[in-house]
């Protein structure tokens, strides 16, 4: 289950089978926005951190992600998504995708953003999660 801000989005159960990936989000990108229509993709960063860009209700969600900080995020078909990498260094994450159906051409393809991305935002989600992580190393 993928909460975003208070929303639920439910799992979808796999039907055709899954793949996996290791995925690089190089330093300091910006990455387009794709879809899936018939996948789900299950990510977890090994290394590093990133922010997910996740377009609901026609407002970006943005999801900070941690190696430091583990946890995985699901995204389940039709929910358009990028990354932003405002590091200076790359950052890894592993992609478990599970098959709903055959893999379309257009599932690969970038979307335009309808609106630019608030890097700003994406950048603070990332610090405070930093720094929730500083803080409960400290009382660990």
């Amino acid at each position: 289950m993928l909460w975003i801000n208070g929303l639920k989005i439910p799992r979808v159960p796999t039907t055709v089978g899954g793949a996996g990936s290791l995925v690089k989000i190089p330093a300091n990108a910006v990455d387009d926005l794709f879809v899936h229509r018939h996948q789900t993709d299950q990510l977890l960063v090994v290394k590093g951190s990133c922010v997910l860009v996740v377009l609901y209700n026609r407002q970006y969600q943005y999801v900070p992600l941690s190696a430091n900080v583990p946890q995985v995020v699901t995204i389940p078909p039709k929910i358009l998504y990028g990354a932003i990498n405002p590091n200076n260094e790359d950052c890894l994450l592993v992609n478990a995708v599970l098959r709903h159906g055959e893999p379309q051409e257009k599932d690969y393809q970038p979307v335009r953003k309808p609106f630019e991305y608030q890097i700003g935002e994406a950048k603070l989600s990332l610090q405070n999660l930093e720094t929730k992580a500083s803080m409960l190393a400290l009382y660990s």
